[in-house]
């Protein structure tokens, strides 16, 4: 199976998982404390550490139509959050939205935050 390769995150206020632990994302990198997950409260990132994706899925979130991979923890497999997956030009679904694309979104009841 081979080794873990676990990137540690410096600095304070960085959110773990909270399953085992592992680093997930400083709060340098929040871009939006405005969204909504499955199980409530999420933040929006612009760069994740430590991670997993699962395949393509287009997916009706609050904002409409989204081709989104969910964020799996690289070390424990417990879902985070998601990823909304770039999408060429012709398949944008709602410009307006196109700004989370690349982003990523852990959600806070899944976070354990270091402080």
């Amino acid at each position: 199976m081979g080794l873990l390769f676990v990137q540690r995150l410096d600095g304070n206020g960085v959110f773990k998982c909270r399953r085992c632990r592992v680093d997930a994302a400083s709060k340098d990198a929040i871009i939006s404390k405005e969204f909504q997950g499955s199980s409530g409260r999420a933040y929006l990132f612009d760069h994740v550490v430590n991670i997993c994706l699962g395949p393509n899925e287009d997916r009706y979130l609050i904002t409409g139509l989204h081709t989104v991979n969910d964020i799996y923890c690289s070390c424990c497999q417990q879902i985070l959050g998601w990823r909304y997956h770039v999408l060429p030009q012709e398949k944008a679904y709602d410009q307006s939205q196109k700004y989370k694309e690349g982003k990523f979104i852990l959600e806070r009841a899944r976070m354990w935050k270091d402080s």
